[in-house]
């Protein structure tokens, strides 16, 4: 993990602090009807997927961060050469499912930046903070189906420079579906898959537990996103 990244996460996190906090999304059951209208068109989009790293929440110093870094760094750099495995045919596995449903479903290609987007004008419940609306036109569909993965690998927490459990492997991020017409979701579920090396962890340079456990976290949370849609 670079350490000025994590420095700039720092200082996002002051700003929150300091600021007014976005509320948390919560989740949103499937609108299977929004799927069932008469030639459904779907978009199906991904954010770029991060490579799989570590993290160390706690670690809120930049010497503590750096100590952290430090004693984990065998595991950084075995979490760095692990695959994304299915995760990157997530868009074309969802818009298998889409079609079983009788949508039309699109598959876009490059990487859906969601922070380039604008802020939507309205603001409400269930709403997108983002404005997507524009990407209808651009790609021709009614709704978006968007997976946005932030978080992959392993995370070790700590309190200053002291370490308070062991590693695990994470996946984190967001997936939903989104009306372009009214920008509110038809569907939402945050991804917080969280998964414990069933041995010992400590075992460089391969760290079998915990790869095993990152595997598992991989497939749960491909799961979680395709299990609604499945027919």
């Amino acid at each position: 993990m670079k350490i000025r990244i994590a420095a700039a996460g720092l200082v996002l996190l002051a700003g929150l602090v300091s600021g007014c906090a976005t509320p948390v999304q919560t989740p949103v059951t499937l609108n299977a009807a929004a799927l069932a209208a008469p030639n459904a068109r779907v978009g199906v989009a991904m954010t770029a997927l991060p490579k799989a790293d570590t993290s160390f929440p706690g670690a809120s110093c930049l010497l503590c961060l750096a100590t952290a870094s430090v004693a984990n760094s065998s595991l950084t750099a075995h979490a760095n050469t692990l695959p994304p495995e299915d995760l990157a045919r997530l868009k074309e596995l969802l818009a298998e499912q889409l079609a079983k449903r009788g949508a039309q479903a699109k598959v876009i290609a490059d990487p859906l930046k969601i922070d380039d987007l604008p802020n939507a004008s309205a603001q409400g419940t269930n709403l997108a903070r983002k404005d997507f609306s524009a990407l209808g036109k651009k790609h021709d569909v009614d709704k978006l189906l968007v997976v946005s993965i932030n978080l992959l690998g392993f995370e070790r927490t700590y309190s200053a420079y002291v370490p308070t459990g062991d590693p695990k492997a994470v996946l984190r991020g967001a997936a939903f579906l989104v009306d372009l017409k009214t920008n509110s979701y038809d569907w939402y579920q945050p991804l917080n898959v969280v998964r414990a090396s069933d041995g010992p962890w400590d075992e460089p340079a391969k760290f079998p537990g915990l790869t095993n456990a990152y595997f598992q976290a991989v497939e749960l949370g491909k799961d979680e996103v395709l299990k609604p849609f499945k027919p």
